[in-house]
């Protein structure tokens, strides 16, 4: 028998969604402003750690280095002691920066919590950045900022940025290599003084603890964490101004990079549900309308995607594609025209469910692994929320009708609404570009 004798089989009914059920958790406020959150997922003996610090404005090269280097020392444990210490409870401590955020993670045996609070209330206590140890990762991020900025993606990134931000501490998120080179140990420390106190922090526990427990121990170590150092509020993002393209010539380039940004609003807000829902349909995941145009049909790109990108200042969403250079026009018509017609057409009710079965099966998936839940419950208190939100916001997406995705469409994702950043090779696609657009054009920078 051949294979064109064989029929294809049905795929089974989807089965009905579980009902979403909140885990064990407890929550204290310590005396010095620290918030601690505990929630219980006994899968393995293992416990995930987050914390939360606001960062606000700050120097971005001494921020970067502050992330890069806040584990290098103490004025107890060197750099290897640190991680010696750590290991003998099976566990690991990182740090990592991004506009909002200076963010200490980890994880460990559930029996060596108390050693890792201690070593984590150490660090932020009494890191004392020694000079070696400074001039060894200063020059680690230098080299990491000079790859990225030989990236195609990279650039992409900056650009789409600048664009969108203006002004906006958001609009530059990388400090220049010299910037990093000119980062000394004692502004280090005075950075540290001056922002790496409890005050709104949150630290989020997860793991096979029981909760109560885990704020006592965690209260142990840190009540003595105290600083008088403050946080400089972000303004709010400004709203998108569409305009002209802007092409980023990059010569030479083989493929263009296309890059969208479009309105979205934050996780609160009433239509953010359907806007999950429509970002499914437009690119957010391997079925959505975008893939099955550019990827599945045409062969423009191998992984077109959309999502919408949360800030503590504001909300976007952000397309992005890699084409050919010799598709990057037909490209982009087909992703404007996938735009056009979700924002004037309804979708089908078949379609419209097979992106709600989508999105609530994946915010089941997001709470399944410890470390899943440590970074969701730690993004949700970031923004104010907590971790009951979730069943909120899953009843609003099964609630989520037709006509309630039609209208955040129209409203969110209409071409004219967008804001277009294409890096590529000008004197190729340029042509192209400007049947379709108004053009500006300017030189790549990192």
């Amino acid at each position: 028998m051949s294979v064109a004798d064989v029929s294809p089989r049905a795929l089974p009914p989807l089965g009905p969604n579980r009902r979403l059920k909140l885990p064990k958790q407890a929550e204290r406020r310590l005396g010095n402003g620290l918030t601690v959150i505990a929630v219980r997922r006994p899968a393995v003996p293992l416990v995930e750690l987050r914390l939360w610090m606001p960062t606000g404005r700050t120097h971005l090269a001494r921020g970067a280095m502050l992330a890069q280097t806040m584990l290098s020392g103490t004025q107890s444990m060197t750099s290897v002691q640190i991680a010696a210490e750590l290991q003998a409870v099976g566990g690991g401590l990182s740090a990592g920066i991004d506009p909002d955020r200076l963010m200490l993670s980890g994880a460990g045996l559930v029996t060596g919590l108390d050693r890792m609070l201690e070593i984590l209330a150490d660090v932020l206590t009494g890191a004392t950045y020694p000079g070696q140890e400074v001039g060894t990762e200063r020059d680690r991020l230098v080299d990491r900022i000079q790859v990225a900025q030989s990236q195609p993606a990279h650039l992409a990134r900056t650009a789409l940025l600048r664009r969108v931000y203006g002004t906006h501490p958001y609009a530059v998120q990388t400090p220049e290599p010299e910037q990093v080179r000119a980062v000394r140990p004692a502004a280090l420390r005075r950075l540290h003084a001056e922002r790496v106190h409890p005050a709104d922090a949150v630290l989020v526990l997860v793991g096979d603890v029981q909760p109560e427990r885990a704020l006592d121990a965690a209260e142990k170590a840190l009540a003595a964490w105290n600083g008088a150092g403050h946080t400089a509020e972000l303004p709010p993002a400004p709203p998108l101004e569409p305009g002209p393209l802007l092409l980023v010539d990059r010569p030479g380039s083989v493929q263009s990079s296309l890059r969208i940004a479009l309105p979205a609003v934050p996780r609160t807000h009433p239509d953010h549900a359907a806007l999950q829902l429509a970002n499914l349909l437009f690119g957010g995941y391997f079925s959505s309308r975008w893939v099955e145009n550019i990827r599945e049909d045409k062969g423009y790109t191998y992984g077109p995607h959309s999502l919408v990108e949360h800030s503590v200042a504001g909300s976007v969403l952000v397309a992005g594609a890699e084409v050919a250079t010799e598709v990057t026009g037909p490209a982009l018509l087909e992703t404007t025209y996938e735009l056009g017609r979700l924002a004037t057409l309804p979708p089908k009710p078949d379609e419209l469910e097979q992106a709600r079965q989508y999105a609530l099966g994946t915010l089941q998936l997001g709470m399944s692994t410890q470390a899943g839940l440590a970074s969701l419950t730690s993004a949700y208190a970031g923004s104010g929320l907590r971790l009951e939100f979730l069943a909120e916001h899953a009843a609003r997406l099964a609630k989520a009708t037709v006509d309630d995705v039609a209208e955040v469409a129209q409203r969110y994702l209409a071409p004219a609404r967008a804001v277009t950043v294409v890096l590529g090779d000008a004197e190729r696609v340029a042509p192209a570009l400007s049947a379709l657009a108004l053009v500006r054009t300017e030189p790549v920078r990192p």
